[in-house]
């Protein structure tokens, strides 16, 4: 008998392992699902909560430094808790975020591209247009190469075309890529004059990843080149070699769709969403995300 009982008891104490196992197996990897959801936040101090009941779902479309960084991993669970709002999101380039938009799949969207952003809400896709908070972009480039410290953009981009270096661009029609060519427009250069540009036509972090990778130079927000270089499997031996320069200020702005174009979006939502990202409690929420992981905030809050 006492064998029996202790056979129970080791089998008993042997099952949450296997289900356990059994719950991974059979979940589905995120790659599968074009849009993304955060976990419910946890609770505070321990206590167990009751999970948030949401009232609806939010659609919105945004780049991937806000997805890359895991700003919005950190947000979403706020806004579901404050607004009982679940904020779900497709991370692309500011370009295709905006086409989401104009083609009303989307009911709001978070992108970095001010001119393309104007004219989105100019051109009646968008309702207004609200700016949030802001990082700023940087030079990447190899530790003991050809291009010395600074921080002057204007004569980085110069030295790479002048001496024919290797520059890995998105080439996605992003925020970044868009904010790139407006420096090789205002020096009256051609990039592609340079035999070494390379159009990746990649998110940021493989942008990165090439651009180290091939020892050359890229141009990337600094949240997204932090979190890659941290969380890279391989090394990483890029550093900044250009920052500080007012040209490389990367402003991000908040627009719902306009529901007058299309009835279908959730334009409740979209405005909760609004008005919750530029409170003053979550633009403070907002600067002290990153400081406990990078010693630094990765995005300056600035709602108007």
């Amino acid at each position: 008998m006492k064998k029996a009982l202790t056979f129970l008891m080791a089998a008993l104490l042997a099952l949450p392992m296997f289900a356990g196992c059994a719950d991974t197996a059979n979940t589905p990897p995120a790659s599968e699902s074009p849009a993304q959801t955060a976990p419910s936040a946890p609770p505070a101090g321990g206590e167990q909560q009751e999970p948030a009941q949401p009232k609806g779902v939010l659609m919105m479309a945004t780049t991937t430094s806000t997805d890359n960084t895991g700003l919005l991993d950190y947000l979403a669970p706020l806004f579901l808790a404050d607004t009982g709002w679940e904020l779900q999101w497709t991370s692309v380039g500011t370009g295709e975020a905006l086409q989401l938009g104009m083609d009303g799949e989307v009911d709001v969207v978070l992108v970095h591209a001010k001119a393309k952003e104007e004219q989105f809400v100019a051109d009646g896709f968008g309702v207004e247009r609200f700016q949030v908070m802001y990082n700023d972009f940087v030079i990447i480039g190899p530790k003991d190469g050809p291009i010395a410290y600074t921080q002057d953009i204007e004569s980085v981009f110069k030295q790479i075309v002048d001496e024919s270096l290797v520059f890995v661009s998105r080439g996605d029609d992003s925020g970044t890529h868009t904010k790139e060519l407006s420096v090789w427009k205002a020096l009256g250069i051609d990039p592609e004059s340079n035999p070494n540009y390379i159009s990746a036509g990649a998110g940021m972090s493989d942008t990165i990843l090439m651009a180290d990778e091939k020892q050359g130079y890229a141009l990337s927000d600094r949240g997204t080149w932090l979190s890659t270089k941290k969380n890279a499997q391989l090394d990483v031996t890029s550093e900044i070699i250009c920052e500080g320069d007012a040209n490389l200020l990367n402003q991000y702005g908040v627009i719902a769709v306009n529901p007058e174009k299309y009835p279908q979006v959730n334009n409740e939502a979209a405005n909760a969403f609004i008005e919750w990202i530029c409170s003053d409690k979550v633009q403070e929420q907002i600067a002290q995300f990153g400081v406990a992981e990078y010693g630094q905030s990765l995005f300056t809050p600035n709602a108007e």
